[in-house]
């Protein structure tokens, strides 16, 4: 199970950011502060500071200060990486005032194989500034710009770790959420996502999210042609388990993994609601959503019961399509069932609106949806 945030609202607005250069930002007005969601992709790290680290196998990359125009105080951050083994990436942020920086954040420790190097979150960051949840930069203070730094260490220097892709995730968690139009046209289309349950496995409990992040990179590989992202779900468990939670639902992690592959892009943000869901739909992306199960099945109490669904289509009277990998199959039960889409919002709320969006480098572009503000 996946741990379930606080609720609030969002709304998602497709802004400009502008890179600084100074780690003191002048007092600025933020035009935007009332919005609620911004997402920012990297995938060009020339400007970034190169510097030596604290031993000879590592190499720090560090970013100018980010304007961004929402007052945020959560931040998700996200990463496609190619890490050879032995290989470890560490990624960090900090919020910049008018009159002082933050300390530095660890956001996550990644590494393809648990088993030779280090992939955990960090517990005991909190301080009079914020902490991190888990995968969840929280500040008490809005209105920061950004500052990144990641750390690639390597035991050989000839193979050095790649970053493909950074995507940052903001949200002010005070803002108001917009009412949404539904989009009709995504009513009645279904994308063919493979059934995948999580019961059959021991750890069945903890293994929504490895098991959704399977059955979305099964899709792709039939869709693509490409069998090895085809993968079990005790393989994609085993890739992105993170053993300070300990379990398999951070959510970075998740998508750090199927983002490893070449040619795939993913990354966790929050979106504004179901009708973005139905942008993705019609661009024929399925979305993994985090969500109270307890709500989903209209429990009336709510006891902090993180799951992770998948998202895959709606019925011709705008219901949502989903394949839940809690199914008991040994009880006839189906992985792929019909919410009532009032129910999906109140559960998806739960976790700000988060979802996994993986899908090919080259669909994007092609559909608004998948078209990010990137800095170049």
């Amino acid at each position: 199970m996946r741990r379930s945030p606080t609720a609030n609202r969002m709304v998602l607005l497709m802004l400009v950011v502008v890179a600084q250069h100074c780690c003191r930002a002048s007092p600025q007005t933020n035009a935007f502060s009332g919005a609620t969601t911004y997402f920012l992709g990297i995938t060009n790290f020339s400007r970034f500071d190169r510097s030596s680290g604290a031993n000879a196998s590592e190499t720090v990359l560090t970013s100018s200060g980010i304007a961004v125009p929402v007052s945020w105080d959560e931040l998700v951050l996200s990463w496609n990486a190619i890490a050879p083994d032995g290989a470890c990436l560490k990624f960090e942020a900090r919020g910049i005032y008018p009159e002082r920086c933050t300390k530095y954040y660890t956001l996550g420790i990644w590494s393809e194989d648990n088993s030779i190097s280090r992939r955990e979150s960090v517990n005991g960051q909190a301080d009079d500034d914020g902490d991190v949840k888990t995968d969840i930069l929280v500040l008490k203070r809005s209105g920061a710009r950004l500052q990144l730094r990641i750390t690639l260490a390597t035991p050989d220097k000839a193979i050095p770790p790649q970053i493909r892709y950074l995507g940052v995730s903001f949200l002010n968690t005070q803002a108001a959420r917009l009412p949404q139009e539904p989009k009709r046209a995504a009513w009645g289309k279904i994308v063919s996502v493979p059934e995948r349950s999580q019961v059959p496995y021991g750890e069945r409990q903890g293994w929504c999210s490895p098991t959704s992040t399977s059955m979305v990179l099964a899709h792709w590989a039939k869709a693509l042609g490409r069998p090895e992202l085809d993968l079990s779900v005790p393989e994609v468990a085993k890739g992105v388990y993170d053993r300070n939670w300990p379990g398999t639902g951070n959510w970075p992690f998740n998508t750090a993994f199927a983002g490893k592959f070449p040619g795939i892009r993913a990354y966790v943000t929050r979106l504004n609601g179901i009708s973005d869901l139905e942008e993705y739909v019609l661009a024929g992306v399925p979305i993994v959503l985090s969500v109270s199960y307890d709500l989903l099945y209209a429990n009336k109490v709510e006891r902090n019961s993180g799951h992770l669904i998948v998202c895959v289509g709606f019925t011709s009277e705008g219901e949502v399509v989903a394949n839940d990998p809690w199914a008991r199959l040994e009880r006839g039960e189906r992985v792929q069932k019909i919410f009532p889409r009032d129910d999906v919002a109140k559960a998806w709320k739960q976790s700000h609106n988060t979802a996994y969006i993986i899908h090919p480098e080259s669909l994007t572009g092609q559909f608004s949806i998948l078209s990010k503000p990137c800095l170049e």
